[in-house]
């Protein structure tokens, strides 16, 4: 099964038109939670709160349907559902109602409040693709910044085990760092539930019966006449 690194979705706008949805990209999205942000919280009306939305989405259109420039253009063509699935897309925004949601609301504002956004951007420049952060900002959304940066550490690892490696040294072992393989495997038979190779739940069935122990050895027997 493939991954993939954000969802995106496409919708029929009231005018016939079709815009496909995605994350953000960085420049963007910096100017919806700036907006999101500031506004919100100090919304005492369901006009008032409408309008920050819609505010939102003018900006999601700089994106996705660059000739909607303006709130009037964007009113005649999009419902308010649709709005708050285009919101829910670009930038995580959802809008339930029970307590825990919004409690996972607030931990994701403090968590973008929080994020030292400077500092991802200036490692993942040091690739030598973008000629300015400008232009690293409009071409990574957040997903794929981190996909990026996760790939980058990974392959900085790589280089420095296999310099420790000339050396006599396992950086696996030094580290405590886990084979990627393992550590899949680990999840495959324990259901998912295994955080790690070492993780005695992932020690079941063909697995443990291998290992010699574990949770549902799977023992079997031999009939011999």
């Amino acid at each position: 099964m493939t991954t993939t690194i954000y969802k995106t979705s496409k919708f029929l706008l009231l005018d016939g038109t079709y815009i496909e949805a995605t994350p953000l990209k960085i420049k963007y999205l910096k100017e919806l939670m700036e907006i999101f942000d500031k506004r919100v919280n100090n919304t005492k009306t369901d006009a008032e709160f409408l309008d920050v939305i819609i505010e939102c989405v003018v900006v999601c259109m700089k994106q996705y349907c660059p000739q909607i420039k303006t709130r009037e253009e964007l009113e005649d063509v999009i419902d308010v559902a649709t709005m708050y699935e285009i919101l829910d897309i670009a930038a995580g925004i959802k809008f339930d109602t029970t307590e825990e949601d919004q409690a996972k609301k607030k931990e994701n504002a403090k968590g973008w409040d929080d994020l030292d956004l400077a500092k991802l951007e200036s490692e993942v420049f040091l690739l030598g693709i973008w000629k300015d952060y400008e232009e690293l900002e409009t071409s990574l959304s957040m997903p794929e910044l981190t996909a990026t940066l996760s790939a980058k550490r990974e392959d900085d690892y790589n280089h420095k085990k296999f310099l420790a490696a000339m050396q006599g040294v396992d950086l696996d072992k030094e580290s405590g760092k886990q084979n990627a393989w393992e550590e899949m495997k680990a999840r495959v038979f324990s259901g998912g539930k295994a955080s790690s190779a070492n993780d005695v739940v992932a020690l079941q069935g063909a697995n443990a019966q291998k290992a010699g122990f574990g949770i549902g050895m799977g023992l079997s027997y031999e009939r011999i006449d």
